[in-house]
Formats: C-alpha cells, structure tokens, sequence
C-alpha cells in the first residue's frame, strides 16, 4: 500500500513537470513565431498611431499661417471693377462662375446645393485661374476633401462638422410668404436711401420681397418690432463696415420703424462724433435713439475695418497709413457702449481702392513694404483675423456686448463687369435653387477667423446667392443708366433676412 501511494506521488510530480516543459516550449515557439511577433508589433503601431492622431487634430492655425495660406495663386489676373452707386471696386479672376455643392448627405434633390458668384479674392481663400479647371482634389485650410471638376467648374466641399454650432441659420430654404415685406419701400424715406429702395425706381416686378428664409434645423421667430425694442431697452447696437453693413443698418431702421417717419427717433449721431465734415458728401455714420426703449442703432463707414491716419495732416493729398492690426479708432473709443456689434468687409479689399484713396499699409507702426502682406488679399485675411483677435481681448471686460462678424454679400454680376456690359436682369425668383444645405460657411476667411473665439458668425453668403433677382439692378430713379448694380440689394429684400437671423442670434 505505502508503494502504491508514493507511485501516485510520483506521477503527480512527473505530470507537474512534463507540463511546466510544454508550457515552456509553447511560450519560446510563440517568441519566435514571425506572426504573432507581426501581429503585436501591429497592435502596438495602432496604440501609438492613435495617440498621435488624436493630438494633431488641436493644432490651431495662426493669424500668419492663415493669412500666407490665403490667395496663394499668383497667376490670376485681376481685373478692377465698379459698381454704379458708391464706387464700391471689386477684384475679379477669370472664371465665370463657380458652384459649391456642399455635402448632399441630406439633400433631397439637385436644388438644394447652393451656388456661390464669380469667386474674388475678398470671397475665397483659394483662387482658380479658370472655369476649366482638370479634375482634381485638393485641400483646404479646413482639412476638407474639394473635388474640382470641369464640366461646370464644380467644387464639392465635404467640411467637418465639428467646429460648427448646433443651430445654423445658412442652412434651409426660401419660401413664399405674402405677408412679406416687413415694411413699405414707398415710406421709409427718412432712414432708406432713395437709390436702393427700388419702388422708387421703373422696376414693375416685386416678387423678390415675398420670400422668406427658413432655416433648417432653427426657428426663426417673426421680426415683431415692439418685441424687439423691448429687447434691447437701454442697449446700443453698432454696425461697422462698408456700404454692405450700411445697408444693413438701415433695413433695421426701416424694420424697428415699419418703414414709417417715427418723429420721436431722436439723431444722436453727434453724441458719436458722427457729423458731416466741411465739403464732405455725408457723415461717416449715423445714429438714432428711440426714446420710450432708450434704443440706440447706429452705423460706422469703415470699409476695412483697419486704423486710417494720414501721413501728413496738413497735405490734402497724402498718403494714408493703413494700420492692418489696429481697429479703426472709432470701435477702439466707443466699445465700452455697445451691446451689439456687428462687423462686415470684403468689397474694398483691390488694388483699385488702394490706388483711389492712396492706402498704405502699416504693420506693427511700419509700413509694409515685404512679405506676404504685400498682397491685398493676403492683407485683408490678416486683418479680418487681428481685428477678431482684438476684439475676443477684449470681450472679457464687455461681458454685455456680443460681437458678429457678418459673412461676405455676393456679387451677381453676369457676362461682363459694370463696364463691360456685366449684368443682373433676372426678375424670377429662385431660378438657380431655393434651398441650401452646406457644413461650413461659403467664407472661410471669416469662419477661421471667428473659430475657437467668442466672436459669432453671421453668416448670410451662400443663402444669399440664391437671390440674385433682388439687386438694384439697372433700376434707377431717373430714366438713364449708367450701368448694372449687382452688388447692393433693393430694400425691402436680402439685408432684412440679415437682420431677421441677427436676432434670432442676439
């Protein structure tokens, strides 16, 4: 019996150690096994990778980077152009037109794309020689997929989503609305200038003021103006920019008056500064005060959105210092008293404008003379981002003011430029689509500007595009022309939609 227990033992031992060796010989064959070694060293790739990844996608650009990336096409050729009405000058390149068909993932028919004018070197950040553009793909500053193709010079942006808001007002569709217009072309005379409210004009067709916009995935309450006043009691709303913006400023007056004289809106544009110089056409600005809301609105020219200073004061004719990283002198002593403030440029960014008001630029109190700021486009970029720069500083210590920088307003200008024939004349809304579906704004350089700060977004470009009926045209008081404003608007029309999404956003 003893001999039979101590044979179990030993057959226990024996079994321990015969394991122990396979054990041993699984695990060095396993070491030196060239597909598993392949497969860990494939985990430990996909470990690191991602860790890399992740950290690459937080690299924000800079205001330089993003400037020098700006208008990089040297080989366009510009041309100067002018509209009929403010001597607003715009550069061109040569393609005919370009279209943006953005993400269609939600779109339900080739409508609702939206189309975007002749890109100019104010629109875009990147510039096509021309519409015959050969197949391709390229990248944005936005790191999105653009596919060109030459058929109809098409441009197919895929942007990512994840810089945007949850409500984006660009995104749905026009409808017909006959409750529209918000007010009379016929009687907003006091705060509406006589050459863009185009009931004054021989135009007989008003379709283009009973359009109204609908934002996707937003509601876009009724402009009520009692509600609104009431609103903004005891506050200050600004809009700085050029003719664009002031067109803007004065749908909102003609929109809070409902087009009628108001007597009691008091002029307090001398609280401002805003008078008209000795020998000057108009003031740089106006502002009104409605006194039963204590509701100021006003507007400031400036259509760089740069400091101006002359060179020599007492030179009529000297060159002015244009100072591209300073806000212009106006928003710098009156930002302490300002609740809204909204900023526009792009239509005075050429060489043609340089020249007329013999603009020199200025960086860091020295004139530019190298480097890429050298190029108007480039210039504009730099600033538009150092001006939101400046202005995001500053929020912090304005915790009542919130700040938009409106998106660019297109051009419509068809087969030439205002002196060459170029015109606006379709009278039929809509005719190039209703709806617009897009990730991203149709103005890049305001968009990356505005990302990662406290600056919003007005963004009105690509919804705007869509209504090229509703310019000014050739309509003018008089029966003789001088040309084909496709630039400025009709009022009541598109600015009124600015102010409706404005609102929504306040």
């Amino acid at each position: 019996m003893k001999f039979r227990s101590n044979f179990l033992v030993r057959g226990h031992h024996l079994f321990f150690v015969v394991v122990a060796l396979v054990f041993a010989v699984l695990v060095l064959w396993a070491w030196e096994n060239p597909f598993l070694t392949a497969s860990q060293s494939v985990q430990a790739w996909y470990r690191n990778s991602y860790a890399g990844s992740t950290k690459s996608f937080v690299l924000p650009n800079t205001i330089r980077e993003n400037a020098e990336k700006t208008y990089s096409n040297s080989s366009i050729k510009e041309k100067i152009v002018q509209d009929d009405a403010n001597s607003e000058v715009t550069p061109t390149d040569s393609a005919s037109s370009i279209v943006l068909e953005r993400s269609k993932s939600n779109q339900n028919s080739s409508t609702n794309s939206s189309v975007l004018p002749n890109t100019t070197k104010e629109n875009s950040e990147k510039t096509y020689s021309n519409s015959s553009t050969k197949e391709g793909t390229v990248k944005d500053d936005a790191n999105s997929e653009v596919k060109l193709t030459d058929s109809a010079s098409t441009i197919t942006f895929n942007r990512s989503k994840s810089n945007q808001n949850a409500c984006s007002y660009g995104n749905g569709g026009w409808v017909l609305d006959n409750s529209r217009p918000l007010y009379s072309g016929f009687g907003c005379k006091r705060w509406l200038s006589a050459m863009w409210s185009c009931r004054l004009t021989q135009r007989t067709d008003f379709s283009y003021e009973k359009y109204r916009w609908v934002p996707k995935d937003c509601e876009l309450p009724a402009f009520e103006r009692s509600a609104f006043l009431k609103r903004m009691q005891d506050k200050t709303i600004a809009f700085i920019g050029d003719s664009l913006g002031r067109q803007q400023f004065q749908s909102l007056m003609c929109m809070v008056t409902g087009g009628e004289e108001s007597p009691e809106v008091q002029d307090v544009g001398k609280e401002y500064g805003l008078v008209k110089a000795k020998g000057a056409i108009r003031p740089d600005g106006w502002a009104y005060r409605f006194p039963n809301t204590n509701t100021t609105i006003l507007y400031y020219w400036s259509s760089s959105l740069s400091d101006l200073l002359p060179l020599n004061t007492s030179d009529p004719a000297t060159d002015v210092a244009m100072h591209l990283d300073r806000p212009p002198a106006f928003l710098r002593k009156f930002l302490h008293l300002f609740d809204v403030l909204v900023l526009n440029t792009g239509h005075h960014w050429n060489r043609g404008k340089m020249r007329q008001n013999r603009w020199v630029m200025y960086t860091d109190g020295v004139r530019s003379e190298l480097g890429n700021l050298k190029e108007i486009g480039i210039a504009k970029n730099f600033t538009v981002h150092s001006i939101v720069k400046w202005l995001d500083s500053q929020l912090p210590s304005h915790p009542q003011l919130k700040v938009f920088f409106r998106t660019i307003s297109p051009r419509h200008f068809r087969n030439g430029e205002w002196n060459t024939g170029g015109s606006c004349d379709n009278t039929t809304p809509l005719s190039g689509g209703s709806r617009v579906e897009q990730n991203g704004s149709s103005d890049p350089v305001v968009e990356n500007a505005v990302r990662g700060t406290q600056v919003k977004m007005l963004d009105i470009t690509a919804l705007s595009y869509l209504r090229d009926e509703a310019h000014k045209s050739n309509y003018t008081i008089k029966v003789a022309s001088s040309g084909s404003d496709c630039l400025h608007w009709c009022l009541p029309g598109i600015p009124d939609t600015w102010n409706e999404i404005l609102t929504a956003q306040i």
